[in-house]
């Protein structure tokens, strides 16, 4: 079958409309004032923020419309995108294009329509801010701008949103993809930003004489947060060749010290590796202290925090711990926005003790992330949240 060149166009019209990330997401305030703000300039019955997909169209917003979404066929929104400018039809029923549509005709009854197209990347158009009602209306050049005017408001937040969207594909792809070689042990981690993307990360990379493990928390959330995370990530995976967890904070504190100081910022981080062969964790805390060290023989350890976080302190000697794993001990390092989705009345110490209830006798590092998840249950996510475990395989 021969694809035509109006085929192709649609094709990646579509594709412009679906890499938004809008469709199918629930309803936001940001679209939501400008409807509102429309239709009370305008007077009309309904307004919608509608997106043109190739066989429906979708409301991100609307006011006097109770659907999310209808057909494609017919609809006015879908037709007025076949317009490079505005459509107006000031009385559908007297318009010999329009009065037999069913939207005119039907329980709608749509006499009066105006569709804005909305452009998204490479100029196409990915769908309307339209108007409706259902008497007649004179549409004046000066309703013709505002209305421009306002699309062009709407256009600016889904380009917001389609920024955002590329944004949390590469920090996700800036997490770990695969397990490390690392004989005896297992891995497993989990980040869940509050907004498309955030100031948490969690890393693992191979290192000399084992595999470096990372948990940081960039106090903030969204795009500056995560230009700092993925710095850090940066510096850290860099130094890390050298072995030394406490001199790799230094460094990536150091290399961050004008940002952070400029943002008035700061960073806490668990920072360590672990040594397969020995068996031994060795750990640099720098404010952080969420890392729980569950023994298999029913203990249980808090690491403590060993100085301030990257960025409070200019300055600060950096140090290591050690400790020594035994077949089936975990360790479970926690962002903070784990334990405000918990929101014990007793604060910390009771949210900890709620994800040590959690994930006591996890069989796997995996179901260990998995628990706390489910120990979350329908919580709101004020902060970022990751969830970073390492266990030490049972023998036999």
């Amino acid at each position: 079958m021969t694809v035509t060149r109006a085929q192709e166009a649609e094709d990646t019209r579509v594709d412009v409309v679906r890499r938004l990330g809008v469709l199918d997401t629930p309803r936001e305030e940001r679209f939501e004032r400008v409807v509102r703000l429309a239709q009370n300039l305008f007077g009309v019955e309904k307004v919608a923020v509608a997106l043109v997909d190739r066989d429906r169209v979708f409301h991100k917003a609307g006011v006097g419309i109770a659907d999310r979404e209808h057909p494609r066929e017919a609809s006015l929104s879908a037709l007025a995108i076949e317009h490079p400018e505005l459509l107006v039809v000031e009385d559908a029923s007297l318009d010999p294009r329009y009065r037999d549509n069913p939207y005119v005709t039907g329980p709608m009854g749509i006499r009066f329509f105006a569709g804005q197209p909305l452009h998204g990347q490479a100029g196409y158009r990915v769908g309307t801010l339209c108007l409706a009602d259902s008497t007649p209306r004179t549409f004046t050049d000066d309703d013709a701008r505002l209305l421009r005017d306002l699309a062009l408001w709407v256009e600016k937040e889904l380009l917001v949103t389609e920024e955002l969207e590329r944004a949390s594909q590469v920090q996700a792809g800036l997490l770990p993809r695969s397990m490390p070689d690392l004989p005896g042990y297992e891995v497993s981690g989990r980040c869940l930003p509050a907004r498309a993307v955030g100031g948490d990360f969690y890393d693992w990379h191979p290192v000399a004489d084992g595999v470096a493990l990372t948990l940081a928390d960039v106090m903030g959330k969204g795009g500056g947060a995560a230009i700092i995370a993925a710095t850090v990530r940066a510096v850290l995976r860099s130094s890390a060749r050298r072995g030394d967890v406490a001199a790799s904070l230094a460094d990536a504190e150091a290399a961050l010290e004008a940002d952070l100081l400029r943002t008035g910022s700061f960073v806490t981080a668990f920072h360590g590796k672990i040594d397969p062969a020995a068996h031994v964790l060795t750990y640099s805390d720098a404010g952080h202290g969420l890392t729980l060290l569950l023994r298999a023989d029913g203990t249980t350890e808090r690491l403590a925090s060993q100085g301030p976080p990257l960025g409070a302190v200019p300055g600060v000697e950096r140090v290591a711990a050690r400790v020594a794993l035994e077949p089936g001990d975990l360790v479970l390092t926690l962002s903070d926005g784990v334990l405000d989705a918990l929101d014990t009345p007793g604060g910390t110490l009771e949210s900890l003790a709620v994800v040590e209830r959690a994930v006591r006798g996890a069989p796997s590092a995996h179901e260990a992330v998995a628990q706390v998840l489910w120990a979350l249950g329908a919580n709101d996510r004020p902060d970022d949240l990751t969830i970073l475990a390492l266990r030490r395989e049972t023998v036999g």
